[in-house]
């Protein structure tokens, strides 16, 4: 683990935290899962809500974990803290002994402290050796894959989960440079990716390594094969009448939310030729927010980050 990351230090602005907890429908001795824990905000409005309900908490990173125990003691025994990636919350529900929930949510951004934390690795505007992990425990960092895939996993990674029209451009200058000594650094990966792109597209805009990198943390945690995994576990999970929202901040994840929702909702697939349903497939959930809730104008002044979070709700039938 990272020596200079300090538990004390974590913070993490809930996005959308009163109209995702407002969505729960928390009741007092229901028991509910945040499947992001972070910072801990939504945690502790759910919690807060419950008397003799249960909020089980789920972290890859211990470091969110330790600052979320501290911040939230207390509640004292009515959260159960677990240090786990949320696509196994098949595991972590059955090791506890519960078999139905009756709700859950995911905030699927980067926290504050893991992007102005240098140490960590994740941004383009702190110098920091290349990690990237959520669980420092993890063996497969960003450095890994920088100096180790080849030219056209690159490409694919940038353009897939970066979404990057430069991305041939900017594997090939990664490729090249790598060739000379091995890219340790986000500041030293940042100038390349920025030299890689035209001068004419990198007037105005976001910054010209935020695609790239978004792309790589992305590959290194593995998150958008672990977003479908767990979003159909959780709706399987959901006790009549349970409620699942989710909070993503990219087009990529929130495409799959939405289809997954849509998958979920739309039971029979059979042809309208065919006289009766042969599939089987019966709707397992309703969609509660047909358009996703955005931020207002207030929280966009407040939290500038939260501008691409959009929240969608659904509910088990």
């Amino acid at each position: 683990m990272s020596t200079n990351t300090n538990a004390a230090d974590f913070s993490h602005y809930s996005v959308l935290l009163n109209e995702t907890v407002s969505a729960l429908c928390v009741k007092p001795d229901g028991i509910y899962v945040d499947l992001t824990l972070g910072g801990g905000g939504h945690s502790e409005k759910i919690a807060e809500k419950l008397s003799a309900g249960r909020l089980i908490c789920l972290d890859a990173d211990t470091t969110a974990i330790e600052a979320s125990k501290k911040r939230l003691s207390k509640f004292g025994d009515k959260i159960t803290f677990v240090h786990s990636f949320n696509d196994e919350i098949d595991s972590v529900l059955d090791s506890l002994g519960i078999e139905y929930i009756d709700g859950a949510v995911a905030d699927l951004g980067v926290s504050s402290y893991q992007l102005d934390n240098a140490d960590r690795g994740f941004s383009y505007m702190h110098d920091a050796p290349l990690d990237m992990r959520m669980d420092e425990s993890a063996p497969l960092t960003a450095y890994d894959i920088v100096n180790g895939r080849s030219e056209e996993e690159l490409k694919r990674i940038l353009y897939i989960y970066g979404e990057e029209d430069f991305a041939p451009r900017i594997a090939a200058a990664i490729c090249k440079r790598r060739e000379e000594s091995p890219i340790r650094s986000t500041a030293e990966l940042s100038e390349i990716i920025k030299s890689a792109i035209p001068a004419k597209a990198r007037v105005g805009g976001h910054h010209p390594a935020k695609r790239s990198f978004q792309a790589i943390r992305i590959a290194v945690n593995g998150e958008l094969e672990r977003l479908p995994v767990m979003l159909t576990k959780v709706i399987d999970r959901l006790s009549a009448g349970g409620i699942f929202a989710v909070i993503s901040f990219h087009s990529l994840e929130d495409r799959i939310v939405k289809n997954t929702f849509a998958d979920a909702a739309r039971g029979c697939t059979c042809p309208p030729s065919f006289p009766v349903c042969v599939c089987g497939n019966k709707e397992k959930v309703k969609i509660i927010t047909k358009k996703p809730i955005l931020p207002g104008g207030a929280e966009l002044e407040e939290n500038p980050r939260s501008r691409s979070a959009k929240l969608r709700v659904c509910q088990k039938l």
